[in-house]
């Protein structure tokens, strides 16, 4: 079985990235098993001042960000809920709560190391768009590192100091040594780029690609040099 590697740029305050997340795992099904893929998710900052704690809602931020009316605002963040709900996500943006997100990016290097960076992912992404939780608050983030199976004291202690602030900010170069301008954004294999929230063929169709352009570029050495090491 080909292995796939996949690194996944993300933030856990995009919408999109959420929506990206799920896609792409219905993309990977799709796929029954014809590949090993190994998801390695980065960290990206949409906002890196953004304050840990804010009174504006999600409808107040759109206001501010692009200069348009509240009611435009709330009608695009309803837009976006039913794109969420098409990917089996049920989005509550009303009670989201803003925040800065370097702690929770830290949280999910910290998992890294323990094999729990996917599900801390995705506890980090239902938390923010689901249920409503701060996840720039440290006692939050250490419940959401015990409940993917990470050890609450240890989750405590890691916060409380600057541990994974270097991983971080390594990502957010790479990307941009990259030319990348959004998120979600997904390499594959270090050479194939997928770009936006698409929709679960996307990605299949792209890990497909990948492979079969490996495998004739491998067979074309092998003819080549008669033989394959």
């Amino acid at each position: 079985m080909k292995m796939v590697k996949v690194d996944i740029w993300s933030d856990v305050a995009c919408p999109f990235c959420y929506i990206g997340k799920r896609n792409f795992e219905r993309g990977v099904q799709m796929l029954e098993g014809e590949q090993d893929i190994e998801v390695n998710f980065r960290s990206f900052q949409l906002d890196p001042s953004a304050p840990v704690t804010t009174k504006d809602s999600v409808h107040d931020m759109l206001v501010k960000k692009y200069g348009m009316p509240l009611a435009q605002a709330k009608e695009m963040n309803q837009n976006v809920t039913q794109t969420a709900k098409q990917a089996g996500l049920r989005f509550d943006l009303d009670n989201v709560v803003l925040t800065n997100t370097m702690d929770a990016h830290r949280l999910s290097h910290f998992a890294k190391q323990q094999g729990k960076m996917n599900d801390v992912i995705e506890a980090l992404l239902c938390a923010y768009f689901v249920e409503g939780k701060h996840v720039g608050d440290l006692s939050v983030l250490a419940s959401i590192g015990e409940q993917a199976g990470l050890d609450k004291n240890a989750v405590r202690d890691m916060l409380a100091g600057h541990s994974f602030k270097a991983e971080v900010n390594k990502d957010q170069e790479d990307a941009k040594a990259i030319g990348m301008t959004g998120v979600p954004f997904f390499v594959i294999n270090d050479t194939y780029a997928v770009s936006g929230a698409q929709p679960p063929e996307v990605f299949a169709n792209a890990l497909r690609d990948v492979t079969e352009k490996e495998k004739l570029s491998q067979d074309a050495v092998c003819t080549d040099a008669h033989r394959c090491e």
